[in-house]
Parts: C-alpha cells; structure tokens; sequence
C-alpha cells in the first residue's frame, strides 16, 4: 500500500523576507562553503582582485575535506600517466563522464597539489624526498598523494583555513546559514541568510556554490552531521538545471558498531593490501570482481551487501592481517579510533558495511563552475561538473574542489567587475497554515534517511522508488505547511527536497549503471540511457525531467 499522495511542489523561497528590515552585506564574490572547493574559489577570486565573503554554516574546519582520508590523485611516478588516470576516470565514470572534463582536471593535478603544498600543506614523502604515494580503487597506479598516513582532508583543511584568515580580500563568517539564493532580472545577486537566530541579506555580483554533499538523507553515511544536500537545493529552488541525481557513490567500508558514529575505513587500507571477509572468515570479493578488493566502489559495495544477506549479518570484516606493515604507523587516524573500541588493527578484524559517501550530483556547470543561471556558479560536491559520471574514481573529489575551484574563483571575479542588480525588497515564501501541524523533526528525519536507505540506496527498483517519491511528497508538503524560520527546519526542508530529486532521476534512469542499480533493470542500456538526466524546477514549483544529449559509444565501463 503506497503513501498519502501529495503532488511534489518546491516553493521558490523557504521563508518570507523584507530587506526593509534586514540587516544587509555587500560584496563583489560571495562563496558559500569552506571546503577545498569553495576556499580554492575564494583564495583565487581574492587573488585575482575580488572583495570575497565566504560564508560557512558551521566552523571554518567542519566541512566533507576535513573528513577525507585517502588523499588527492595526481600522476607521479614514471610508470604512470596523465593518460592513464584519464582512461581510469572514464572506466569507472562508465560512459557518462565528460571526456573533455576529465582531461583538463587530471592534467591540472600537478598544479592543484603544487598549489596546496605553497599555501602550507604537508604530503608524506618518501626518504629520497619525493611525495608517497598509494593505490586506491579503480586506479591502475599508485597516484594518491595523502598526508599524516590518512589524515590528508585534515591537512588541507588545515592549510586552506590559515590562507582563508591570512588573505586581505577574504571576510570569513562562520555559523552563517544561508537560507537562499536571490535571483533577479535573471541573474543571482545574493542570499538571504540566518545568523544568531536572525535575517541577513547579502548582495554580490557573482555567487558560488560549494557546500558539499547531501550524506545525511541517508541512515548510513561517512559524511559529517552538516551535509545535508543545502547547497543542492539551493541551487534547484534558483532555477539552475541539475543533472545526475540519481548517482549516490556508497564507500564500502565504513565502520560499523551498534551506537557508535559511522567512521570511514579509506580505500587506502585494502590499497595496502587488507582483505574483505564475511562472518565464516570466507574472502568473497575474489569471485566477485578481477580487481577483487580493489574494484570500484559500487562493485565492492554491492558485493558486501549481497554477503550480509547470504550471511544473514549486519556487516563484513576488513582484516588487515596481510597489510605489509605496521597498521599502526600506516594508518593512525583509523588506529586511534578503533582503540575506542578495543579493536587492534594488528590483530582485530574491522566490523565494516557500506555508507553513503559522494553525491554526484548537482548544479551542471560549465569547465568554470558556472551554472545555467548567470551569476551563480557551483563548484565540489554541489555541481555535477562532468568528471565523475555514474562513479566516482578514488581521490579525484579533492583534485576537482582544487582544480575547478580555482577556475570558478577566475570567472567569478571576472563577472563581478560587471554592473548586476540590487536585490529586491522582498520575496513571498510558502503559505503557512491557519493550523500548522505539529511537527517531531527528528521523527521525520529518521524516517527519511531510513526510507532512502532501504528503496533509494545501492539497489532500487520502481515500485520502491514511487513509493519512496510519494512519501516524501507527503512529508514535504506537511513540514512547508509549518513556519521554516530556523535552521534546522530550512535543513529538513533542503534533504526532503535533494530526497526527491535523487528518487525521480532513478525513476527516470531505467537500466543500471555505476553507482545506480535497478534490480527490475539490472543490465546497463547504452542505446536509451548513456546519457544525463537533467532536473529542473518549473515556475508553478515542479519537477521538469528531460534526458540530455546522448554520449559518444564506449566500452569503457565501471565493472
């Protein structure tokens, strides 16, 4: 039996607002987003002129960056090349990633790490002083650049922060939420934000998007508590065209305890040389894939699924029995938190199921970020940038914020050196009832993040699907029903809608392919779907789907 039925509506604005009363900012750039993509923007935007506010909703460090273990992909060692890391991205992209895309980002690498290492930022090196490198999922080389063993996010971040502070054309506002995007004449001119409780209106020339993924609509994850799809959804109540929402990248192995935070295992692990195996301490992965361990990630993922239902368990086992090496000294970070748990690495076997862990999907941009609104520009884990298609390759997010970063950061103080419009005075939001519904925001979130779980998550099919559309539906239009003056509501408000964006591309997305996998079309159809599906919002507040153009034969695939 399905759901109430409720017809998706997305209001334009979350809140009301009169700029009469507002408190109001002005700059040339406004980034929102703290991570690498949106500090490479800022840093490279003040670089080239700009006055730049960056706004971050929570501390300058909590952001998806400071959370990366493995590291940033780049093309070191002399049996390696720029054209194989192209040709990996492409397989594992399969079919869908934008050749043209990927090339100028891996061939960017080396400037983006040179670029990191100037402003402070320090990657393990060999003895003979060259930068140490690992082998990840996917790669056919050891590429991955990492820092402190598997700290290499916090380490950037690091970094990225002590530049950000330093820059004289940079202004830093933390614990800013922005509620949303201001479109006028066209073009986006600003946002109106929540800061201490209360409205702030910001107004700039040019706007760029970076706040990273959207983990947290699903009950597992490796993202932080923040990553709740805002930017996503910001730019989809703006006007601008999304694509390839339907690609949710699930990491195989995140640490599973009852109770305890889900905490990411990196790829690098099993690059060095750990093994999956089930409850009997039987390795399946072997049979499941040539690349075994090492095969991408929605390979891996599936595969640990399907064991745990074979199994009847709640997880597999990582061992790092056959790691050469200290696992200690290779890998402190995870040693350290596995300890809380009175798990050795030496000896102990990880307790690991998958999680959420990339959202592909988002704004499409051009190769500077900019989206199909003028002024607005997205960049990271909100922007569907074409590089990683259906999959992601291991370590290639960092190297996109990096690369894509600086040149969004380019354009933007490029067009802000253009004459754009005010901000209007005020802005109607959604109606609120005589007798709004009492609302559990809790209840309702875990109810989300359980249903995305279960019929939205690494295997979906369409009766799952409309159901999941329908009840999400439902409970969007019951929460816009009750006032969204607070943070917390505008968050609920931005996951249930990221929530239905993901349902609908998979609907849409009749086959499997990369990170998508419809039990009811289990083979990938190249003839109906090598293409994006791009969403975007009507004017009367729906979803209009359209599949775009159709990507050049290839036999390049993910598995």
């Amino acid at each position: 039996m399905h759901a109430p039925h409720a017809a998706l509506h997305f209001p334009r604005w979350l809140a009301p607002f009169d700029l009469r009363r507002t408190p109001l900012l002005r700059t040339e750039v406004l980034v929102v987003g703290s991570g690498i993509a949106g500090a490479a923007a800022a840093l490279h935007a003040a670089d080239a002129g700009a006055q730049v506010l960056l706004l971050t909703k929570d501390d300058l460090v909590d952001t998806n960056t400071a959370w990366a273990q493995g590291g940033i992909a780049v093309v070191t060692l002399a049996e390696d090349t720029v054209e194989a890391h192209v040709v990996d991205t492409l397989r594992v992209g399969a079919g869908v990633a934008a050749p043209a895309v990927v090339r100028e980002v891996v061939e960017s690498a080396t400037t983006a790490v040179d670029w990191l290492q100037r402003l402070g930022a320090r990657f393990d090196r060999r003895d003979a002083g060259d930068l140490e490198v690992s082998r990840e999922g996917g790669h056919s080389h050891a590429r991955v650049v990492h820092a402190h063993g598997d700290a290499t996010g916090r380490e950037i971040q690091r970094a990225l922060r002590e530049a950000l502070l330093a820059h004289p054309r940079v202004t830093v506002r933390q614990h800013v939420f922005v509620r949303d995007l201001v479109v006028q004449d066209g073009r986006c001119v600003g946002a109106i934000c929540l800061q201490d409780g209360m409205e702030l209106a910001v107004e700039a020339r040019s706007c760029i998007v970076a706040t990273g993924g959207c983990g947290q609509i699903y009950r597992e994850t490796t993202n932080p508590t923040g990553a709740s799809g805002d930017g996503h959804a910001l730019c989809f109540r703006a006007g601008a065209r999304m694509a390839d929402c339907e690609f949710v990248q699930f990491h195989p192995t995140t640490l599973y305890i009852a109770g305890a935070s889900r905490f990411l295992i990196s790829e690098v692990v099993r690059g060095a040389g750990a093994v999956l195996r089930d409850r009997n301490g039987e390795r399946f992965m072997a049979a499941a894939h040539p690349m075994a361990e090492l095969a991408p990630r929605d390979v891996v993922s599936r595969a640990i699924l399907d064991r745990m239902v074979a199994t009847n368990d709640t997880h597999v086992y990582l061992d790092l029995g056959t790691v050469q090496g200290d696992p200690h000294a290779l890998f402190p970070s995870i040693a350290r938190i596995c300890a809380t748990f009175d798990l050795d690495l030496a000896k102990d076997p990880i307790p690991v199921r998958p999680g959420a862990h990339y959202f592909l999907g988002g704004a499409t941009t051009d190769a500077h970020g900019r989206t199909s609104v003028p002024g607005l520009f997205a960049v990271g884990e909100a922007a569907a940038s074409g590089l990683h298609g259906a999959n992601r390759l291991a370590s290639n997010s960092l190297l996109e914020g990096a690369v894509v970063g600086r040149k969004a950061g380019l354009a933007a103080a490029a067009d802000s050196r253009e004459p754009a419009p005010g901000l209007p005075q005020l802005g109607d939001g959604p109606p609120v009832a005589a007798e709004p519904p009492r609302l559990l925001h809790d209840d309702l979130l875990y109810s989300l993040k359980s249903l995305m779980w279960r019929q939205v998550g690494l295997r979906r099919d369409a009766d799952g699907l409309a159901d999941a559309r329908s009840r999400i539906g439902f409970w969007h239009h019951y929460l816009l029903r009750a006032p969204l003056r607070d943070r917390r509501a505008c968050e609920l408000t931005n996951m249930l809608t990221v929530a239905s964006l993901v349902a609908e591309a998979a609907l849409h997305r009749r086959e499997s392919r990369g990170t998508h996998f419809r039990s009811d079309f289990p083979a990938r159809d190249d003839q109906a779907f090598c293409r994006r599906i791009h969403l975007q919002r009507t004017a009367d507040g729906a979803i209009r789907t359209e599949l775009g153009a159709a990507a050049p034969p290839s036999d390049l695939t993910s598995t």
